[in-house]
């Protein structure tokens, strides 16, 4: 790592510098801005979940001005073609040869609003770009600056004239968070702050810094029985009756695929860095738990009919597989060296 790029003692501070920042301007949503920034730090994906109005837009946009990076807002409609996302090719008469005109997914920070009420072609591609951060056009590759997130939202009030997500790229996304209302004092402080001066964002860092982050976060000391804990928990989304939960078999469909372990530890690599750590402790992973597989679970009309929430079914599924007992410091320090040389 270059010297002038924050080392691993650092990270924590840079990111609690970008938290500081972007909370100048949204008021609360704390455990949607710490996702957002585990998603950042992790190079996963965020789908959100949450009514109009609760600064989704506000806080991809500020968090793009804090690094530096650029930011990108397509609003997903049903008469959306993939060439208006990707890229397009246009025919040149006067030299009689075909350019590439990029789409707004050339982006760091990507903002695919209301997601749902684009039909699924358009959808779909968007699964090149998140999974394998290039687009192919007339054979030709064209890779998305680095670092690149997608957040993309849904609004959970209006199912009329929306298209479900494909199973395929909704696996893709590395978290779905649920953004619920602000208190009563927090949209004071909102009225206060929108209707005010507008307030100015310092640059934290850059987008080779934030880069130079995210390849620090991969380094993170992850314990074998949290992998094995991870695994256990999607194994148990799969066939609930491993672990007891018989009764849960009705409900799930299918559960959540290895991609889910994998992103999980990701996730939980970011989690322990924000909060001051460079290893994974067992709460960082109860902790992401829900947000990681929600989305995951494809539930049965029999658990729809009987009022079942795949929050809830989570909920019982980790409460029925014990979570490992917290390494100790002098473990974890000792098994380090050993897993990055």
């Amino acid at each position: 790592m270059d010297d002038n790029l924050p080392g691993r003692g650092n990270v924590a501070a840079t990111m609690e510098r970008i938290l500081y920042e972007v909370k100048k301007v949204v008021v609360g949503q704390d455990h949607f801005l710490e996702r957002v920034l585990v998603a950042t730090l992790a190079q996963g994906h965020l789908l959100v979940e949450g009514v109009p109005g609760l600064a989704k837009t506000l806080t991809v946009k500020t968090l793009a001005q804090t690094i530096r990076g650029s930011f990108r807002r397509i609003q997903f409609t049903p008469d959306l073609v993939p060439a208006d996302l990707v890229c397009t090719r246009i025919y040149n008469q006067k030299t009689g040869e075909f350019s590439t005109s990029l789409g707004p997914v050339f982006a760091n920070l990507l903002l695919a609003d209301e997601i749902n009420r684009a039909p699924a072609k358009v959808q779909s591609a968007l699964l090149e770009v998140m999974q394998e951060r290039q687009v192919t056009i007339a054979g030709e590759t064209f890779r998305v600056p680095e670092p690149f997130v997608v957040m993309a939202t849904q609004n959970p009030i209006e199912t009329e004239g929306t298209y479900p997500l494909p199973e395929a790229q909704v696996d893709r996304f590395m978290m779905k968070v649920l953004v619920g209302y602000p208190s009563e004092d927090e949209e004071r402080v909102i009225v206060e702050r929108m209707t005010g001066p507008a307030i100015a964002v310092a640059t934290v860092t850059t987008t080779e810094q934030l880069a130079a982050l995210q390849r620090e976060c991969r380094r993170g000391y992850v314990d074998p029985a949290l992998i094995d804990y991870g695994v256990r928990l999607a194994a148990a989304t799969r066939e609930p009756h491993r672990v007891g939960l018989a009764d849960l078999s009705r409900y799930i469909s299918f559960g959540a695929s290895p991609r889910a372990t994998i992103h999980l530890i990701e996730a939980a690599r970011a989690l322990a860095l924000l909060r001051g750590r460079d290893y994974v402790l067992p709460e960082d992973v109860i902790d992401l738990a829900p947000d990681v597989l929600r989305h995951r679970l494809v539930l049965s009309y029999e658990a729809l009919a009987d009022g079942q929430n795949a929050d809830a079914l989570i909920k019982k599924i980790m409460q029925s597989v014990p979570a490992p007992v917290k390494p100790l410091q002098n473990h974890v320090a000792y098994a380090r060296p050993a897993a990055q040389s």
